[in-house]
């Protein structure tokens, strides 16, 4: 549900915030003309944190909302750093989604001194906390990367735009439910290639630990070598159990994310019988011309391709 931006009683970047809004204020025609045709075609602006977010609530908007994203494809959200020219598109939005669940670490700085309407799209999922390292305990964000939770998403985007703009409320509604019927075709989709693997070869082997909700709802086991990306990755203990999980339970096929360096991986690969599966996507949809435009072809893609690595390409 939409609700105003907290104003935390701290420190914030006021100078930066400031400075921009000021400019914003002084050259709002020429900011929107460098935006790109149909900026400022009357549609109310929701503006989104990243490229994943921006995909399913354009299409849920469908043709009544002007949707766009902060972050670029392929960009690593987790540490993303805002420029000004982001907080004065933030200052120029009717709406702000964000993932929630502690993914944009740098957000609420962001939209601290914006009186902007936001929306936490997550709000709903049962969240699943990290198991290890400095960030135990804390809720996992990936929280989209499984189709059934993502269907939560989905709820809370027909609920803020409906908000935003009643007069469209039921196109929002249909819109939603239609895109809630393809996700769970996705979800069906991979638990049924999956129905067969032994129990022991259940096991989603990645970099990152971004695949915790889709392995709770497809029935896999959950392995990574570090729990949340962050600027140093992969210490050698991490990729010696790594190595030994691999062993232990004869994982067929182990995986990547897109956003990452796969070398580490590529040692688990070399010390063990596994493959490596693939690249995976997660953080980011990839450029229009690319292997993931959309958030259905970034889920369906990792869905094929652990069914494929997992069952040895039977699937």
């Amino acid at each position: 549900m939409p609700r105003r931006s907290p104003r935390p009683a701290r420190i914030r970047s006021l100078a930066l915030a400031a400075a921009v809004l000021a400019a914003s204020a002084l050259t709002a025609c020429s900011a929107n003309a460098a935006e790109g045709p149909g900026r400022d075609d009357g549609r109310p602006v929701v503006l989104t944190t990243f490229t994943v977010l921006a995909d399913m609530a354009r299409n849920v908007a469908g043709e009544h909302l002007r949707v766009e994203s902060i972050t670029k494809p392929g960009a690593e959200i987790h540490g993303y750093e805002p420029t000004p020219s982001d907080v004065r598109r933030a200052a120029e939005a009717e709406l702000i989604l964000d993932n929630g669940l502690g993914l944009e670490a740098w957000f609420e700085q962001f939209v601290a001194d914006l009186d902007v309407p936001h929306a936490v799209v997550s709000e709903g999922v049962e969240p699943i906390p990290i198991a290890d390292n400095a960030h135990a305990g804390m809720p996992n964000p990936h929280a989209w990367m499984s189709p059934r939770s993502a269907q939560t998403y989905v709820d809370n985007m027909v609920t803020a735009f409906s908000e935003l703009d009643p007069e469209h409320a039921a196109d929002y509604t249909a819109n939603g439910e239609a895109y809630g019927a393809e996700l769970q075709r996705v979800h069906d989709e991979l638990t049924a290639k999956l129905s067969d693997l032994p129990e022991q070869q259940r096991a989603l082997v990645t970099c990152e630990g971004a695949f915790s909700y889709l392995a709770r709802d497809t029935g896999l086991t959950e392995r990574y070598i570090w729990a949340v990306n962050a600027e140093q990755q992969a210490t050698p203990q991490q990729i010696a159990d790594t190595i030994d999980f691999v062993r232990q339970n004869d994982v067929p096929a182990v995986f990547c994310e897109s956003t990452v360096s796969d070398k580490p991986m590529r040692q688990v690969v070399e010390s063990t019988d596994a493959e490596f599966g693939g690249v995976l996507y997660v953080d980011s949809l990839s450029e229009a011309d690319g292997p993931v435009p959309s958030y259905l072809e970034l889920i369906r893609h990792d869905a094929q391709l652990i069914a494929d690595g997992l069952t040895g390409g039977d699937a």
